[in-house]
């Protein structure tokens, strides 16, 4: 008998976007960017539920065009995880859900399946992902989000600024890139999207931070994946190219 809970993978998809209008429609290798998300995640076999949450037409019905399962919610949501946290309330069942990025085609198996595996340790009520940072570059750009962890892999902080500091630039430290993929129980999804912004969170620009400001542990795996998001129509011109010139699988 399989007793694995019953889950569900959200993927929010926003039309509107300042740095890239439409941007899960725009066509990478020829599908829409959501399409690859979609198909990703559902070709995992992880879930036993995908669905993408929007707040346009033409998004859901380019998803229900690729054979994919879409719903419409509240248009001025203000971020991914209160889009998920809707979309959530028609499947009562799921017990784990996970918020996948919409602007993440490359977004891989091994990694989504470490989320769920974090939710046998019963202590464990949040889950992302962190990766070690390859380029020393990344660690003073802004838009590149650190963290830091305890000796459990529960997050200390995530910030935009260089953390951990190595003042004395005398001893081997490894700085951690975060994901922004986020797994959650059920009823801690539903108390977070319910707290007000917190302090640090509207300081930031972090919304995770609400959660740790509000007692709410989140579980760090550690992952190879590197995160590659789309966020400009100059990020989607550099994955076309790296798709095309670089052994990166991606379904046809």
């Amino acid at each position: 008998m399989d007793n694995k809970p019953v889950s569900i993978a959200i993927i929010p998809a926003r039309y509107a976007s300042t740095r890239f209008p439409a941007k899960a429609l725009a066509l990478l290798m020829g599908k829409p960017i959501i399409q690859h998300v979609y198909e990703r995640v559902a070709d995992s076999g992880l879930f036993n539920h995908v669905l993408v949450a929007t707040d346009h037409a033409d998004i859901c019905n380019a998803v229900l065009a690729f054979g994919g399962k879409a719903v419409m919610t509240f248009e001025h949501h203000q971020s991914g995880s209160d889009r998920i946290a809707e979309a959530a309330q028609a499947f009562p069942e799921a017990q784990l859900i996970l918020n996948v990025q919409g602007d993440e085609p490359l977004i891989d198996t091994a990694s989504l399946k470490d989320l769920l595996a974090a939710f046998i340790d019963p202590q464990v009520q949040m889950a992302s992902l962190m990766t070690p940072m390859l380029e020393p570059a990344m660690l003073n750009n802004p838009n590149i989000v650190k963290v830091v962890t305890d000796s459990s892999f529960n997050a200390l902080y995530f910030s935009r600024a260089a953390i951990p500091y190595n003042r004395d630039k005398d001893i081997a430290c490894t700085s951690f890139h975060h994901i922004g993929v986020y797994a959650y129980r059920r009823e801690t999804l539903l108390r977070f999207v319910t707290l007000p912004q917190s302090n640090l969170e509207q300081t930031e620009k972090l919304e995770q931070l609400r959660a740790l400001e509000a007692g709410i542990p989140i579980r760090m795996l550690i992952t190879d994946y590197q995160g590659i998001g789309i966020d400009t129509p100059e990020d989607l011109i550099q994955m076309e190219s790296l798709l095309k010139h670089k052994s990166v699988i991606i379904k046809e």
